[in-house]
């Protein structure tokens, strides 16, 4: 079975910063885009970063300027650097990943059980 786990959240101040990553595992034949969404209490599941096989990217707004994704092919492994963190950035943190196995040629999507990151004041 293929497998997303994230690690990386937890509490930070204002203005601080935290590195998120998230490693698959399992039988996987490749892997194309990767992302991280988030989903803050009360509120629906957004997008965050997004980031091709091939490094292309996409912020949401909110987020362009202080994020950065960046993945590892070799490691089956996405990051997000958060830097400038402000409260409102407080969310569950989920790691996606559209993933090819093999004996398949068209991925499927896949996601991770999220961390927790808190932003304070």
């Amino acid at each position: 079975q293929v497998q997303l786990v994230e690690s990386g959240g937890g509490l930070v101040q204002a203005g601080g910063s935290l590195r998120l990553s998230c490693a698959a595992s399992g039988t996987i034949f490749s892997i194309n885009t990767m992302g991280w969404y988030r989903q803050a209490p009360g509120k629906q599941r957004e997008l965050v970063a997004r980031i091709t096989y091939v490094g292309v990217t996409n912020y949401a707004d909110s987020v362009k300027g202080r994020f950065a994704i960046s993945r590892d092919n070799a490691k089956n492994t996405v990051y997000l650097q958060m830097n400038s963190l402000k409260p409102e950035d407080t969310a569950v943190y989920y790691c996606n990943a559209d993933i090819i196995i093999p004996g398949t040629v068209w991925g499927r999507l896949y996601w991770g059980q999220g961390t927790q990151v808190t932003v304070s004041s």
